[in-house]
Order: structure tokens, then C-alpha cells, then sequence
């Protein structure tokens, strides 16, 4: 819970936490926030913050610090927020003059758009999917007689092809709209999920449980 502290409309400080502030010349102890009602508080200016904003998904976009505005017909504070989405594309990085960045070994350094993000997220992914069988392609070396069950094959390759299937989804999403809808599951008309969105949609390793390690 938060207050606000508004003299003649103006909204003067923000307060997150209960504390002991001075208003006028009289000191108020911090359970003041707690043990006054909604009124004794207006009384002296303080007001409830009231989270009225909406906040956009942190997944995908970028939701500013929230703007408070007194609400003088219900005695509380509201807040709004200013959403952005966060880049597709990758940038170069650049000053505050808008000169390039450089590492120190003269590469362009770059701020990763979510295309990118989302890629390196899909081939790790698969990376762990795989490593969990690692210990067969070990076997083999240790001993040649031993073979990698062709069931783990044709589940590596599936989930080779799966992650290369969500890469060419990615890079093919035109705008947010596209690439949001990279993240949604659909639904019967039940509720239960009908199709796993394609970012999270791996081939299932059911055949191959008993070779996890």
C-alpha cells in the first residue's frame, strides 16, 4: 500500500512505506498510515495510492515508472503507465552523441532485440534437451560394442528440427503481433490446451525416458 501527500490538488511526495513525516508544523508518527481512517488522513493531506494503470507484459514491452494524478472526486492518487514495446531488430549500441560503441577489441557492441534473444533461448533449449543423453555418445567411446538406440537418434533429430523450425518462425514474424502470438497456447473449447505455442512446442521425449541422464 502507498499514500500520497497532496496539498491544494498538487501531489507533493510519494511514500511507499509507512513513516514519520511532518506536515504543517506537527510531526505524524509512521503508524499514523495504519491507525488513521481514510478520513483523519485527507484531513492532513494524505491520500491512498490507488494502482488504477495498466502495465504492459515485461515480455514484450516496456512499462515506464508509473504517473500519479490526484483523483479529487474519490480522495486517492491513480496511476498510469506508458507502454512501449521492446525492439524486434537488433541496434548498435551508441553514446549519448549517438557514436557507435565499440568492445575492446574494436567489435560493434549490440543491443540484442527479442528476435535474437528468443533464438538463442530456442538453440539452449535444444542444447538441454540433447546433453541428457550425452552419457550414450560416452558409452560408445568407452566401448565400441555399444550402440546409441536408434529411439535417442530420431529424438535428437526431431528436436534438431524443432528448433530450427521455431528459429525460421522467429525470423519470420513480421511484427509484435506475429511474434507474440509465437508465445500463445490455443485452447478447446474446454480450456485445455489444443496446441502448445510453437516457442514451447518440443517433440516429446516419451520413448526415450528410460535413457535420460
Amino acid at each position: 500500500m502507498a499514500w500520497a501527500h497532496v496539498i491544494d490538488g498538487n501531489i507533493q511526495q510519494i511514500y511507499q512505506r509507512p513513516r514519520s513525516l511532518v506536515i504543517g508544523e506537527v510531526r505524524y508518527p509512521s503508524n499514523m498510515f495504519t491507525k488513521y481512517t481514510d478520513a483523519e488522513k485527507a484531513a492532513i493531506g494524505i491520500y491512498p495510492v490507488v494502482d488504477t494503470g495498466t502495465k504492459g507484459d515485461n515480455r514484450f514491452q516496456i512499462t515506464s515508472h508509473p504517473t500519479y494524478t490526484f483523483d479529487s472526486s474519490n480522495n486517492r492518487v491513480t496511476t498510469s503507465y506508458t507502454v512501449t514495446d521492446k525492439p524486434l531488430a537488433d541496434s548498435n549500441m551508441v553514446d549519448a552523441d549517438g557514436n557507435n560503441l565499440l568492445d575492446m577489441n574494436g567489435n560493434q557492441m549490440i543491443n540484442y532485440g527479442l528476435k535474437s534473444q528468443a533464438k538463442e533461448l530456442a538453440k539452449k533449449r535444444a542444447h538441454d534437451l540433447i546433453k541428457r543423453f550425452g552419457w550414450l555418445v560416452q558409452r560408445v567411446t568407452m566401448d565400441s560394442s555399444q550402440t546409441i538406440p536408434s529411439a535417442v537418434t530420431t529424438y535428437c533429430a526431431n528436436i534438431r528440427t524443432d528448433c530450427a523450425d521455431i528459429i525460421t518462425a522467429i525470423d519470420n514474424a513480421s511484427d509484435m503481433t506475429a511474434f507474440k502470438a509465437l508465445y500463445q497456447d490455443t485452447y478447446n473449447s474446454d480450456g485445455s490446451v489444443d496446441v502448445v505455442a510453437r516457442v514451447n512446442r518440443w517433440s516429446s521425449d516419451e520413448n526415450v525416458k528410460t535413457y535420460i541422464r
